[in-house]
Parts: structure tokens; C-alpha cells; sequence
């Protein structure tokens, strides 16, 4: 392992390395909710022209695609290259970023982007699951949801400054101008990677078959629950903030990227402090986080159509999952025993099937005519059915843990 011998420099020099990777995925998964109505319009104009809501919601399904991507990805390639040199493997994580975002800027109708969408969701867990792996080492024990939470800032950042500018730029300019910034952030993240990131050894006794042992661990399937359902309640209201700020709030299009920037606000305070937070206790951040979404999501459903209250309960959802997030990560890799590299990696699979469900969901509840805070309260149900979820896990580890003292 590689921490006892890396000087502080050369840690942070590595951590940010892999940090840059996560805010160009954070943008490239992301900056597509502000401008679905713009890619609406520009891919599907005869479908816009009849009803703009039908088509942001066909649109919507860039956002499965992608979060498709991501579930399968994330336990095929991770568990694939258990075996091979992490630092390598990240390299080589960043290069396919690189072009498969690159392909989002140059195909031209609605289903070849689509396609593409799915391919850049493919390296996208395996991307974050390793480099938790490589961060938890790097910062050492008692400190390793903190790591976790360092690769995550990139992540949350571009929230704050990357998917807010994109979203402008793509409204500007057009949308594929921001996947052209992407496609530049993630060439950045390949060089400093490819730099930085010091050796770090895999598992070279890992093969593919031992790693889907995971699966047998009942705890696991149930930390993977938690994220694919609770976390589902976030993706079905950030998926559909562009009409919510426009069309519920009454907004003007140039408030959306503002909005945008205090979610970012929010997650990027909620990731630091979710990192905390379950480095103290995870099992009670990861209860009382579900039900403070759940909370927090009901509010904003309520008090939408005014644009200071939307803009208040947006800051919050954002902070509240990002609390989430990082205790979702390290609760999966707690109860995966030796399975470790598969595992980071299935919590963002379990995260994209909540990207997909989230989205999914929220787009028929508007296509069938519930209008565009309806997927504000499928997300209140979502974060409950994750908390049900999360109460379960605990009370039957609680009785295991009784059952063998």
C-alpha cells in the first residue's frame, strides 16, 4: 500500500488528480438536467413543437441511458481489473471518459447521443468504486470515509461551478458546447492521472468470479438498496429542476443556472460534512439522512411556486444527499468483507439505478399529465422506501451481531 511512504504533498497531488476525474463526471452526468429542454429542441424539434413536455420528458431518458451505463459498467469492469495495478486502471478509466464524451459532441440525431450517453456511463462507477479505494489508502484508517469524500469533491464542485457554467455556455452557445468543456476536463484528468497518482497494486489473486461473491453477502444487497431507491428520491426532483425553475416557479431561463449553483452549494457542504458525519457514526447519518430527504423533498414540493422558497429547499436537498452520499460509499465497502473493489464500485451502479428510477419516474408522472412538481413527491416515496430499507439492514445486523455474542 501506498500511505506510509507518500509525503503530504504527494497526496494531495494524487488526491486532486482524482478529483478532477470526478467533476468531469459530476458535469458530464449532471450539466444534461439545466439543458433538457435545449436538447429537446435541438434533437427531437418535431416532438418539442407538438408539446415541449413530451419531449423533455423522451429527453429525460439521456439521463437513464447514462445511469444504465453506470449499473452496468461499475461490476463488470471493477471486477474485472480487481487484479491490475489501481493507478493504471484509473488511467485508463480517464482516456474512456475522454472519448466517449468526446462522442457525445459529434453524433448527430437523438439516438446515436443516446448511445453515447451509455457508453460514457460505463467507466463511470469503476472510476469512482477504485479511486475510493486508492483514496481511503492514501489518507490511511480512521480516516476513510473522509478519502472517500475527497474523490467526491470533485464531484459535488462541479456542481457548484461546472454544471451551473455548462448549463449556461449549452444555453448560449447550444448544449454540445458543454460536453466540449467535458470532453477537455476529463483530457485533464487523464495527463494529471497519468502523472500523479503513484503505483498502487491491485489484487492480483482477484478474478471476476471471486469478486461477484459479493452478491452472497446479504448486507451488501441492502446497502445497494438503500442507494437505488433512497437516493432515487434526489435524481427525481435534480432531473427535472430546469421546467421546475421555469415552468412551476415562473422563472426566467437564466435563473436555472443559479439555481444550479445552489445545489452545488449544498452538496459540496453536505459531502464534507456527510464524511464527518459517518466517520462518527455511520449507521445514525445514514437513518436520520434518509428521513431528512425525505422531509426536505415534501417541503420543496409545497413551496415551489415561489422562487425564494425553491431556491432554499434546492440548497437543501443538495446538502442532505450529499450527507448521503459518502455514507452510502463507505457503508457498502463495511459490509463487503474482502470483496472491496467490486463493492465501491456497485455503490454508484446503485446510485445510477436511483439516477434511472428517479428519472424514469419523473418523466411518466409528467407525461401522463401530473405536471412538474409531481416528481418532487415520487422522490419524498423513494427516500421513504430507502429509509424502510436502511431500518431493516440495522435491526438485522443488531440481531446477528446479539445472536453471536
Amino acid at each position: 500500500m501506498t500511505s506510509p511512504t507518500l509525503s503530504r504533498g504527494a497526496a494531495t497531488g494524487a488526491l486532486l488528480s482524482l478529483a478532477i476525474g470526478s467533476f468531469g463526471i459530476g458535469m458530464t452526468e449532471f450539466v444534461v438536467m439545466g439543458l433538457l429542454p435545449n436538447i429537446a429542441s435541438d434533437l427531437l424539434p418535431t416532438q418539442s413543437a407538438a408539446s415541449s413536455s413530451d419531449a423533455i420528458a423522451q429527453a429525460g431518458w439521456l439521463i437513464s441511458l447514462y445511469a444504465l451505463g453506470v449499473v452496468i459498467g461499475a461490476p463488470t469492469i471493477a471486477g474485472s481489473v480487481a487484479r491490475f495495478p489501481r493507478h493504471r486502471v484509473m488511467l485508463l478509466l480517464a482516456l474512456a471518459l475522454t472519448v466517449f464524451n468526446a462522442l457525445t459532441v459529434l453524433m448527430p440525431t437523438f439516438e446515436l447521443v443516446a448511445a453515447s450517453r451509455l457508453l460514457a456511463g460505463l467507466p463511470h462507477g469503476a472510476y469512482f468504486g477504485i479511486g475510493a479505494l486508492v483514496a481511503a489508502d492514501v489518507l490511511g484508517p480512521g480516516k476513510r470515509a473522509k478519502g472517500v469524500a475527497f474523490v467526491l469533491t470533485g464531484l459535488t464542485l462541479a456542481n457548484v461551478v461546472g454544471v451551473p457554467l455548462g448549463t449556461y455556455l449549452g444555453q448560449q452557445v447550444g448544449w454540445r458546447a458543454a460536453f466540449m468543456v467535458v470532453t477537455g476536463i476529463f483530457a485533464l484528468a487523464t495527463v494529471a492521472i497519468a502523472i500523479f497518482v503513484p503505483p498502487h497494486p491491485g489484487e492480483p489473486g482477484r478474478t471476476l468470479r471471486a469478486e461477484l461473491g459479493v452478491f452472497r453477502i446479504g448486507q451488501v444487497w441492502f446497502a445497494l438498496g438503500v442507494g437505488a431507491i433512497g437516493f432515487g428520491g434526489f435524481f427525481a426532483v435534480y432531473s427535472y429542476i430546469a421546467p421546475l425553475v421555469t415552468e412551476v416557479a415562473g422563472s426566467p431561463e437564466w435563473v436555472v443556472p443559479i439555481i444550479l449553483v445552489l445545489m452545488g452549494l449544498g452538496m459540496t457542504i453536505g459531502n464534507l460534512v456527510g464524511g464527518h458525519l459517518a466517520d462518527v457514526n455511520l449507521k445514525r447519518t445514514l437513518v436520520w439522512g434518509l428521513l431528512a430527504l425525505a422531509v426536505v423533498l415534501a417541503l420543496l414540493a409545497l413551496t415551489a411556486h415561489w422562487i425564494v422558497a425553491l431556491a432554499f429547499f434546492v440548497f437543501a436537498t443538495g446538502f442532505v444527499s450529499s450527507v448521503l452520499s459518502p455514507t452510502i460509499q463507505t457503508r457498502v465497502m463495511d459490509v463487503a468483507q474482502d470483496n472491496q473493489s467490486i463493492a465501491a464500485a456497485l455503490n454508484h451502479s446503485a446510485l445510477n439505478v436511483g439516477n434511472s428510477l428517479g428519472a424514469a419516474l419523473g418523466g411518466v408522472v409528467i407525461a401522463i399529465g401530473w405536471g412538474f412538481l409531481a416528481p418532487a413527491w415520487v422522490g419524498v416515496l423513494l427516500a421513504l422506501a430507502g429509509l424502510g430499507i436502511a431500518l431493516v439492514s440495522v435491526r438485522l445486523e443488531r440481531a446477528r451481531s446479539l445472536a453471536l455474542a
